[in-house]
């Protein structure tokens, strides 16, 4: 990389951290060509010992990317990682891949759905299927060892899908994907704005069916939305309302309490005071919003990710009129689409992330961050 692009790599980290993000036209983006390193490197005298790491950064095949939030990788204390075989949150002497097909053998003959775990892994190869068909041979034999480069896995990532976990924090929705159902997914995402990453995005995580192949997937801890008619449940345990009639989230004491969460002595509130009603696959359903924590950082996630791989357009799919579509996309739609989704346009079974998120809130912001980052590649260059 040449040096006037790594002054602005790290000038771009810098400005991400503190700005409020114009509009920037999608198409005009210049996607970076090649990821900062966390240090910069001192030629020739090679750095010694260990290096510091800034807490900050996405990994993408291998490299990172500070995107101006805090971030907890697999690799980290604290962190989740989904590499592991076996499960996080059981006791140590039953948590190995044998014991869990032995507890997985006897919840099916009971009729319990708890764990349902078939393999030892809970990711795969991107395209694994027609992985002979989707990759010239010489790139299956670099990418079936992990060696991933960035232009090729800008080839093959084209979407970001949007999940709620109805877990309510992510340490409890690692617990269910991991350790209960054999899934994955790249990112979660905090009550408190903390980004836990448990996945390289070179891998295909198990989150989104169809979409697997080509998408990056983050779970956002919100209790989820409800049929209109439908009783609240959850919903009433987890918001609250103090003295002044402001809503507050009740982490249960089963779930950690406010301990669960990272950031400590903050009072967690969702961006919207009451639950919001709206339609998803043609039904109404409600929902409490996110926190503020939650949209800031995700902003500058959504912004990173656009801005490492172009062809995820910052947008989301809309009608003609340029309305937000609230159901699944037909299958050759879905084929075509390039960009930030939520689960349900992936499948009709699905409703998150829900009615309460503001995706023009989202989008413009994140836009605003891409339009920034332009001018401060201009200047540096």
């Amino acid at each position: 990389m040449k040096t006037k692009s790594r002054i602005a790599g790290f000038l771009i980290a810098a400005a991400i951290v503190s700005i409020l993000p114009s509009c920037a036209d999608s198409k005009s983006k210049k996607p970076i060509s090649e990821v900062a390193p966390v240090v910069q490197p001192s030629f020739p005298q090679p750095s010694v010992g260990l290096q510091h790491r800034y807490g900050d950064e996405i990994v993408v095949a291998g490299q990172f990317y500070r995107i101006g939030t805090p971030v907890v990788t697999w690799m980290d204390p604290g962190g989740y990682d989904a590499y592991r075989v076996e499960r996080r949150f059981s006791k140590f002497e039953e948590s190995s891949f044998e014991a869990t097909t032995q507890a997985t053998a006897r919840a099916r003959a009971s009729n319990r759905g708890s764990p349902d775990i078939d393999s030892p892994t809970r990711y795969n190869l991107r395209y694994q299927r027609a992985a002979t068909q989707h990759y010239t041979p010489d790139e299956l034999e670099q990418v079936r060892g992990g060696g991933w480069s960035l232009d090729l896995l800008r080839k093959n990532v084209d979407q970001f899908v949007l999940h709620y976990d109805v877990c309510g924090t992510s340490r409890q929705c690692f617990a269910v994907l991991q350790d209960d159902r054999g899934l994955s997914v790249h990112f979660m995402l905090d009550l408190d704005g903390t980004i836990y990453q448990t996945l390289d995005l070179k891998e295909r995580a198990w989150h989104a069916t169809s979409s697997n192949d080509r998408s990056i997937g983050i779970e956002i801890a919100n209790m989820g939305s409800y049929p209109i008619n439908a009783s609240p449940g959850p919903l009433v345990e987890w918001y609250q309302k103090d003295e002044k009639g402001q809503t507050f989230i009740q982490i249960p004491q089963r779930l950690g309490g406010a301990d669960s969460q990272r950031t400590k002595g903050v009072v967690l509130r969702p961006m919207q005071n009451d639950p919001v009603v709206g339609e998803i696959q043609g039904g109404k359903q409600r929902m409490y919003d996110f926190t503020p924590q939650q949209y800031a950082a995700l902003i500058k996630l959504t912004a990173a990710l656009c801005d490492i791989f172009p062809q995820i357009k910052c947008d989301y799919p809309k009608d003609e009129t340029g309305k937000l579509l609230t159901h699944t996309l037909p299958p050759d739609q879905l084929e075509d689409y390039k960009g930030v989704m939520g689960h349900y346009h992936v499948q009709d079974n699905k409703s998150d992330p829900g009615p309460a998120l503001q995706w023009d809130y989202l989008i413009d912001n994140a836009k605003k961050l891409l339009a920034e980052r332009e001018k401060m590649a201009s200047r540096a260059n």
